[in-house]
């Protein structure tokens, strides 16, 4: 089977294509729009070419257009679920497209190797994209692979963002961060320090 196979980043094409290839001809699709701004898309698509010309995967990358993106989540709002799915829904779409030009029998997505996405909206929006153009959406489900996927990333260098990628996202994940950062600090000044009383009430 011909695979055309949707990759967000270097990080995480690394398992899912092994996986993949191991019994499929895959050929890997770039297809970001929602990456915001465009230094970190031209970081992102850098990242995955590199990786990719080393290892001899074939990359088609669809051109960079966050106009398109912003049109295609803007009836969703401030609703992050709805501007995922859409989100999904227009990037596996635009793979569809080049799988059906390309005569690829099935579309597959990396976004699943992620423990921060959806995989029952990838597939469902999947589906929907993939119904569209003709070809099949692969469901897959690489979550517990992504361990090692971090680690191998790691240990090539690569580079690894911290936000999904669009720009809502960015701010939602600094938001969470600084969230985090906050509730450690309230923690550590929670807990008594070594050699002091337990607690209130004492003496």
């Amino acid at each position: 089977m011909r695979i055309l196979l949707h990759a967000c980043c270097g990080p995480c094409l690394l398992e899912p294509y092994d996986a993949l290839a191991a019994e499929s001809a895959v050929d890997v699709c770039f297809a970001n729009p929602n990456i915001h701004p465009a230094q970190e898309y031209g970081r992102r698509r850098d990242t995955l070419l590199s990786y990719a010309d080393d290892a001899h995967i074939r990359v088609v990358e669809v051109p960079y257009d966050p106009v398109l993106w912003a049109e295609a989540v803007a009836d969703a709002g401030d609703d992050r679920t709805a501007r995922c799915r859409a989100c999904y829904r227009l990037r596996i779409g635009m793979v569809a497209a080049e799988a059906a030009r390309g005569g690829y029998e099935a579309v597959a997505t990396t976004l699943t190797v992620s423990p921060y996405q959806d995989p029952d909206s990838i597939l469902e929006e999947g589906e929907r994209a993939c119904a569209e153009h003709g070809v099949r959406f692969l469901p897959t489900d690489f979550r517990e692979r992504y361990p090692d996927a971090t680690r191998r990333s790691r240990e090539l260098g690569m580079y690894r963002q911290n936000y999904c990628g669009c720009g809502p996202s960015a701010l939602e994940a600094e938001r969470e961060r600084a969230e985090r950062k906050a509730a450690r600090i309230a923690a550590r000044e929670a807990t008594p320090a070594e050699g002091s009383p337990d607690g209130p009430g004492c003496g």
